[in-house]
This record gives C-alpha cells, sequence and structure tokens, in this order.
C-alpha cells in the first residue's frame, strides 16, 4: 500500500469529502456577486469632460476606440478679442469585441472623461452589438462608484491644500470688506442730511 494504493485512498478521501460539504455555488441570475470596489466592468464616458484629444485613442494596444469630432468656433468673449476654436465631439464608440480591459485608455485619460464602471452585464447575441456609441457609455457614468476615501496617514494632497487656502484668502478679503463698508456708512451718512 506504499505507492499506488496510498495516492487512491487519498484521492478517494478527498473526493469524500468534498461531496459531503455543502455547495457554495453562487445562483448567477438571483444573487449578484459582490463585486471589489474600482472592478473593471465597462468603460463609462464622461462627455463634458472629453476634449478630443484622441490620447486614450492613440494609446489604445487594441485599436478599439474610435473617435470623430469638428471645430466650432466661439465669439470673443471681451472687445477686441479673438476668436477661439474648440473640438466638439460627435462619435465615441468602444468595441467591446476586441477591448483588452488593459485600463490604459483610463490612465492616459489627462481630463477624466473615462472611467471604470462595475457593470459587467452587457452580452449581446450579435458581435456587431459589442461596438458601444458614447450614448450607451454615457449611461453607464451612473454606475461609476465614488473614489476611494484617501488614507488617513497620508499627506493633503497640494491641489486641495492650495485650494482650501485660496478660498480662505478670499473669505477674509470679502469679510473685511464688508466690515469696511460697514464701519464707513453709518447710518445718517450720505443721505444729505
Amino acid at each position: 500500500m506504499n505507492g499506488l494504493g496510498r495516492g487512491l485512498l487519498d484521492g478517494l478521501r478527498v473526493t469524500w469529502r468534498n461531496l459531503t460539504r455543502r455547495a457554495v455555488t453562487q445562483q448567477y441570475p438571483d444573487v449578484k456577486p459582490d463585486l471589489p470596489p474600482r472592478s473593471r466592468g465597462v468603460i463609462a464616458l464622461q462627455e463634458e469632460n472629453c476634449t478630443v484629444c484622441m490620447l486614450c485613442a492613440r494609446e489604445c494596444p487594441a485599436w478599439c476606440i474610435t473617435i470623430d469630432s469638428h471645430k466650432e468656433t466661439a465669439p470673443p468673449v471681451t472687445e477686441g478679442g479673438r476668436e477661439r476654436s474648440f473640438n466638439m465631439l460627435d462619435q465615441f464608440d468602444i468595441d467591446y469585441s476586441l477591448c483588452m480591459y488593459c485600463s490604459i485608455c483610463v490612465e492616459v485619460c489627462p481630463f477624466d472623461a473615462l472611467h471604470w464602471s462595475p457593470e459587467f452585464e452587457y452580452a449581446e447575441l450579435d458581435i456587431r452589438d459589442l461596438t458601444h456609441d458614447k450614448e450607451r457609455l454615457r449611461e453607464w457614468m451612473w454606475t461609476v462608484p465614488p473614489p476611494q476615501p484617501l488614507d488617513p496617514a497620508a499627506e493633503e494632497p497640494k491641489e486641495i491644500a492650495s485650494a482650501e487656502k485660496a478660498a480662505r484668502r478670499e473669505a477674509d478679503e470679502r469679510a473685511a470688506k464688508r466690515t469696511a463698508e460697514a464701519e464707513g456708512s453709518e447710518p445718517g451718512e450720505g443721505d444729505g442730511r
């Protein structure tokens, strides 16, 4: 019983142990899985943030992103200024039959227009329907979870610290202006009496 017989008994013991345990299978359509935070399901598009810089399409290793735009001009803001031109997004398609879910497009987007949504139920009957347009990508924006809280021991980001400092300075200036106006215009002054 040293060689073949011992291995056979060990295998039968493992099989018997697994047969007598209760199954832990989740019945998927009825019981939704608990996904980890920031899981990669589909890419959601926040169209307002997209400047049509084309970085996501250029960096995509699978070439699954198609972007099309046109230029529009805006009148000058001040008199004597010049007209400004900017790109308007016409088409933003992602072909999920080619997408590798590598997250390069989300990482390179400088304006946070692309986000990961945990939605994973987007199966189609025809492979041609896996190309999703900007309207479909915008629908998934509502399912994007909020960012995870910062580590309590981490330093405050410099952007937040400088914004709070500017807001405090502006509030102090407004308070000083209100105080000066209140002291300068006492009742009876300035009405000609």
